[in-house]
């Protein structure tokens, strides 16, 4: 690390940090980590600047329905570091919150002092591959913030101020200090600041302006996409007709808060093995939902790998090698695309070969090389028509087919039954939704089906490979559009559902009727003559595309505002790109200076998260531009927000050591 240890008597370098959620948490963890090894001499004050409790911060604050849950299984959450990690800095092991449950349960850990009796419940019977509540998640992150407070010392002073950051004053030509201003009125001087705002709403779109007007002419009810656990529900009535646009882990909150959460219960038929049925409160409405997919992200999965390791075979090291090689921008569509198809396939059929082997006619080291031949350098759709007979030819059983195109728009291919099975499963839309969520779940849920194991850790796999593509090689398209959007949305319906037990839950509501499946490719209407939302989707059933429709007075788009800073509905995020201190991504989309320059709502920050001015300051989190890591992560899996954190952690403590003139004149 570049700079020199100060002397004892150096003063301490203040770095504010603004948001003080899972991210701001885990950074300060890698900054006092790497302190500790490389500047022991050094002394930080960092002052945590956020309205929320510091820990969970707000999307995983402990004063929220404890009927919410995380998307991930008690043992697949992490907080500190692990021998997996490929970082610079050091591991400094920590408990996962599995291990930290039981350590509380033992006794060796405190249980929060804010713990109550459905905490306390969670606590002693939650079992490692159940999926948490966001409430028992906060007790986790802010406990874990409270030992890196602990690990750093005397040398690392951490102060939370309750506040809200609304402006950053720079000292002139980027002189220290800056000074960050406070809703109260209240001003911190700081040498460095470090833009850690999590998650934020955003500014209307001009959809959402059209039917916010149309709904207040008519009367109606209409809520904009928000984070569901912020939106206030109890106006919409018992009974209601409900059209609920968007099947993500928004929809399934708002699905959970409109029914569970107003006095519904699920009981099993038969004992624990039995059907899950929905007894209702009576203040339930009638939700009728729909999306572009017309079905739910994929649920999560809770089987185990039976076969061999997952390894990339496309997109490993033969493919960061071969960067350095290339001498026209990398692009998503032409030279990446097919090769993220190509692990997918693969991946799936390895765990099928290797962990079942009964359930295939070859083995997989006779059947890999022919499913290389195939895929090798070529586009699926150009292969299809072969894949489809080497896969018919070693996979007997239908259902154990796994087929892209289909598994991403399930809803515009006829499913895997049989004509008679078809028929007899479904005749409507939301039959054949449902039959879908029910093999969904089937798959995701089961050990027999463990390939969906192998797809998923696949993915997971490229997705930290194509994370580690320095930027500048994509292509303009692939920086703006292509990676933030489509693959970010493909990874996210694939690997980032609801718990099984939910679309499980969804079954039940819609066999009570609390709940009606609209299809995919929704369209909707606002019927100025009869003053009321209309709304189709449709989906194939059997061999024919059949169509469903329902309207209603009331209108909730159920996902999450789009990640933008210059949309942002924080103040401080947007007049940092109002003022020309951030700037947009922007990339010119070709050679020469009249190439067309495409942009994102999102700030350009390097990849150690240093702002480029004059004045020490970093970002990192959902409104920068690059790969996101989320906040806490799976253990053992070498995750990205470990190496995210740990490089920006390193570059500020460069950045603290860093002789300065303008620091020795400071006040301790």
């Amino acid at each position: 690390m570049s700079g020199s240890t100060p002397p004892a008597t150096a003063p301490p370098v203040r770095i504010v940090c603004i948001g003080a959620g899972p991210a701001a948490a885990m950074l300060l963890e890698r900054i006092v980590a790497n302190r500790a090894q490389t500047a022991p001499g050094a002394r930080l004050e960092v002052r945590l600047v956020d309205p929320h409790p510091p820990g969970g911060g707000r999307i995983w604050r402990r004063d929220q329905s404890p009927l919410l849950k995380l998307n991930s299984m008690l043992e697949d959450v992490a907080f500190f570091t692990d021998p997996s990690c490929r970082i610079e800095g050091p591991i400094e092991p920590g408990p996962t919150l599995a291990e930290w449950v039981r350590a509380v349960r033992e006794g060796r850990i405190a249980r929060p002092a804010w713990s109550d009796a459905a905490l306390d419940r969670e606590i002693d019977g939650i079992g490692e591959r159940d999926f948490p509540t966001r409430r028992l998640n906060n007790a986790y992150l802010s406990w874990a913030l409270e030992e890196t407070v602990l690990r750093g010392g005397d040398a690392v002073r951490v102060e939370w101020l309750e506040d809200v950051a609304v402006a950053v004053e720079e000292g002139a030509e980027g002189d220290r200090p800056q000074r960050v201003r406070l809703a109260s009125g209240a001003g911190l001087d700081a040498d460095i600041v470090v833009y850690a705002l999590g998650h934020s709403g955003a500014h209307p779109t001009n959809e959402s302006i059209r039917l916010a007007d149309f709904a207040d002419r008519h009367g109606l009810g209409y809520v904009a996409p928000a984070f569901t656990a912020d939106v206030d529900l109890g106006w919409v009535p018992s009974g209601a007709d409900v059209i609920v646009r968007g099947m993500g882990l928004a929809a399934v909150d708002l699905v959970v808060l409109l029914t569970e959460g107003r006095g519904g219960r699920f009981e099993r038929d038969g004992g624990r093995d039995g059907a899950l049925r929905y007894v209702p409160s009576g203040r339930e409405p009638v939700l009728h939902l729909g999306s572009r997919r017309g079905v739910p992200y994929r649920s999560k999965i809770t089987s185990r790998l039976s076969g061999d390791p997952v390894e990339l075979e496309y997109l490993g090291p033969g493919f960061h090698a071969s960067l350095a090689r290339r001498s026209e921008p990398l692009d998503f569509e032409r030279d990446v695309r097919h090769l993220i198809a190509a692990e997918f396939v693969t991946g799936y059929y390895r765990e099928l070969f290797t962990g079942h082997p009964d359930r295939v006619a070859a083995p997989w080291e006779r059947f890999a090389p022919r499913l290389r031949r195939i895929l090798n350098g070529r586009h699926l759709g150009e292969a299809s028509a072969e894949l489809a007979g080497l896969i018919r030819a070693h996979v007997p059983d239908p259902d154990d087919r796994f087929d892209l195109d289909a598994f991403d728009r399930p809803l515009a291919f006829a499913d895997p039954l049989t004509e008679a099975e078809q028929r007899s499963a479904h005749t409507t839309v939301h039959d054949r939704v449902r039959e879908h969520i029910e093999r969904d779940l089937r798959h995701r849920t089961s050990q027999r089906h463990s390939a969906t194991l192998g797809l998923f850790m696949t993915a997971l796999h490229v997705y930290l490979s194509l994370a580690e593509v320095p930027p500048q090689l994509w292509s303009a398209r692939s920086r703006t559009r292509d990676l933030p959007k489509r693959w970010h949305a493909c990874f996210s319906y694939l690997a980032s559902g609801p718990p099984g037990h939910r679309l499980e839950e969804l079954i039940a509501l819609a066999e009570a009727g609390a709940v009606r499946f609209l299809g995919g490719d929704l369209d909707l209407v606002a019927d100025e003559e009869r003053g009321e939302f209309a709304v189709s989707g449709s989906a194939v059933v059997g061999s024919r595309t059949a169509r469903s429709g329902a309207s209603a007075r009331i209108l909730i788009d159920a996902w999450l505002p789009e990640a933008s800073a210059a949309r942002s509905d924080n103040p401080l995020l947007r007049g940092l790109v109002e003022s020309g201190r951030v700037r947009e991504l922007a990339v010119p989309d070709g050679p020469g200076d009249a190439a067309p320059v495409l942009t994102t709502g999102l700030i350009e920050a390097a990849p150690d998260g240093r702002i480029d001015g004059p004045a020490p300051q970093f970002a990192l989190g959902p409104f920068v531009a690059g790969p996101g890591g989320g906040a806490f992560t799976r253990p053992g899996i070498d995750s990205l927000p470990f190496r995210i954190h740990d490089r920006c952690a390193r570059a500020i403590l460069a950045t603290a050591l860093a002789p300065r003139p303008a620091l020795e004149a400071v006040p301790g």
